[in-house]
Order: structure tokens, then sequence, then C-alpha cells
């Protein structure tokens, strides 16, 4: 299953994708936003499923970021689908 998000990101001049920060919505409708601390591209590896189960072609592109909940740092995947123009966590 994946969850919809919104993401602030900077585009470089080499048209790489930095993700910056991140908001969700809670079950309860509530927003929460995260500041990405640092992130890896996982990009380019062709078609595979990831750990969280989400299938990625070469038009998704995936990024391992770490961001800090309640004090504790933590690692979020998030992927862009580049022809729907949509970002997703994995859930």
């Amino acid at each position: 299953m994946e969850k919809k998000l919104d993401v602030i990101c900077e585009f470089t001049k080499e048209d790489e994708i930095i993700p910056m920060r991140i908001r969700v919505t809670d079950s309860d409708g509530e927003f929460h936003a995260y500041t990405i601390k640092g992130y890896k591209n996982l990009s380019g590896r062709g078609a595979y499923t990831t750990p969280d189960g989400v299938y990625v072609t070469n038009d998704i592109l995936v990024f391992a970021c770490k961001i800090e909940v309640w004090g504790r740092e933590q690692i979020v995947r998030l992927y862009y689908h580049l022809t729907k123009s949509k970002w997703y966590m994995g859930c």
C-alpha cells in the first residue's frame, strides 16, 4: 500500500531531485511535517520490489530519507512517479 504525501524538493542544474521536506496526514486527518536530514537516491536499478512491498520500474524514483520523529531518527522511503508527477511513501 502506498500513501500520498506532499513533498518540497529542489531541482539541480543536472536535473536531479533533492527531497527537502515532507508532509503527511495521519488517520485523524491531522498534518505532520518533517524536514529531511539526509537522503540516498536508490533509483536506476530496473524493475524490482522494495523491502516495503512497493513494485518500482524505471518510471519511479526511489529515495531513502532520514527524518526525525519524536526525537528519534527514522528512515522512510519516498517514491516519485515521473509520468504521474506524484509522490508516495511506502506503508
